[in-house]
């Protein structure tokens, strides 16, 4: 019996194994970047979390009748708000936070509050 080389089974299993390994190794890539994302945005919620109660905390010592330290910080389970107020023109002072995350990372925004309505009136995040 001579061989036969006209042969059909080892293209189709190469061509549907190679198949396979591509549509696999697309989808591991899109778990690791839904796991990275997922990640970075827990980080994001945490950190707004956290400037958020500090607003708060300071909201609620001007609508007591105090006034805003030039200089104090809050600490977290896993951060530390440092902040420095500047007085501005009028019934508006302007507060620098800094956040320092326990994984090490930091990020700043700036606050401008009316003394008047005692609230905050305006948000700005600082790169």
């Amino acid at each position: 019996m001579r061989n036969n080389e006209k042969g059909f089974t080892f293209p189709l299993t190469l061509t549907i194994t190679l198949l396979f390994l591509i549509i696999f190794s697309y989808r591991l890539e899109q778990l690791v970047t839904e796991r990275r994302l997922s990640h970075e945005t827990a980080i994001i919620i945490q950190q707004e979390y956290y400037y958020h109660s500090s607003v708060k905390k300071l909201e609620k010592v001007l609508q007591s009748g105090g006034t805003i330290q030039p200089k104090g910080s809050y600490s977290f389970t896993n951060a530390h708000i440092a902040y420095q107020t500047e007085n501005l023109i009028g019934t508006t002072q302007r507060i620098n936070f800094t956040l320092t995350m326990a994984s090490g990372e930091t990020s700043s925004y700036r606050g401008i509050f009316d003394l008047h309505l005692k609230k905050l009136v305006k948000w700005i995040e600082l790169q």
